[in-house]
């Protein structure tokens, strides 16, 4: 069971359940974790209050592609981790030492550290939806996407769905020196999520994700991978903890798990690409790539 927001007569954001048979059917909130308090108060799994309301209900007659998605929650804080696969330590290191695998870096110890890296990626205001136009950053000559599995937690640490993010990356600031990571990491239009949260009571074994990233460039398809969350360095219950520790956290926060998908090094992103992040039984997160003036805004 997926759950969706979108924009009902082009005005007012609706949340709604989105079954396997691509129904869809809506909720009586608005809000993601409205939803998750609802059913809690309730006595009740979130699933088993969204059977209910599909019980009584008849599915909205429309296709869900037809839909203007919204990103299925407005994510007070969007937090990432990073070295978490093999594969995105061996790319790092590229970055930190131009090329240079045979050189240990400090990717190599945080990659076998008890601590992991956990950062700040974005707030709901910078968060783009669906369709919506990623960004890149106007200072930097070596941008990727990141595809991410994304956990929607409670703010008392629970995994309360599964989603997708975009971590939008500028490799050649973050290899130039570690401590320009914010910068690498977050600007205008450098986060995506969506287009559904998978509740997690329905999902038996989160370490069988499969993910694939697409990149299609004037049409043609000039990048694609693939990867599972099997690959996966560190548990979530592990990355969960360390983002917790000594931390606040808001109900709906979403913990971006790390990426094994890297584009060639040869690869940047251009204005007009077009990217598709797909991990089996959440949905397709495609967004539009554009270009931004600089001291540009975005609305």
């Amino acid at each position: 069971m997926r759950i969706i927001r979108f924009l009902q007569e082009g005005s007012e954001p609706v949340l709604a359940a989105l079954t396997d048979q691509s129904e869809v059917y809506l909720l009586g909130q608005t809000d993601f974790m409205e939803l998750v308090r609802e059913a809690e108060v309730r006595q009740r799994t979130t699933l088993e209050l969204v059977q209910e309301t599909i019980a009584a209900s008849e599915p909205l007659a429309v296709k869900a592609e037809e839909l203007e998605l919204l990103v299925p929650l407005e994510a007070a804080e969007v937090w990432a981790c990073g070295v978490t696969y093999e594969r995105s330590r061996d790319a790092r290191n590229y970055e930190a030492t131009g090329g240079r695998l045979d050189t240990t870096t400090f990717y190599d110890k945080v990659y076998d550290a008890e601590r992991p890296e956990i950062f700040f990626k974005s707030t709901a205001a910078r968060t783009v939806a669906p369709d919506r136009d990623l960004y890149l950053r106007s200072d930097s000559n070596w941008q990727i996407p990141e595809p991410e599995l994304g956990l929607v937690l409670s703010r008392d640490g629970r995994v309360v769905g599964y989603t997708i993010g975009n971590d939008m990356s500028c490799r050649d600031i973050e290899g130039e020196n570690p401590l320009y990571l914010p910068q690498a990491k977050m600007w205008k239009g450098s986060c995506s999520i969506g287009p559904a949260i998978r509740l997690a009571e329905t999902v038996e074994d989160p370490y069988a994700f499969q993910i694939v990233c697409r990149i299609f460039r004037d049409g043609e398809k000039v990048v694609e991978g693939s990867a599972s969350t099997g690959q996966l360095k560190r548990r979530f219950d592990e990355l969960v903890a360390y983002l917790l520790r000594d931390n606040t956290i808001f109900d709906g926060t979403v913990l971006l798990t790390g990426t094994c998908i890297v584009p060639p090094d040869d690869f940047t992103l251009a204005d007009g690409d077009r990217i598709e992040i797909e991990i089996g039984g959440i949905g397709v997160l495609a967004n539009p790539v554009r270009s931004q003036a600089k001291g540009s805004l975005l609305v």
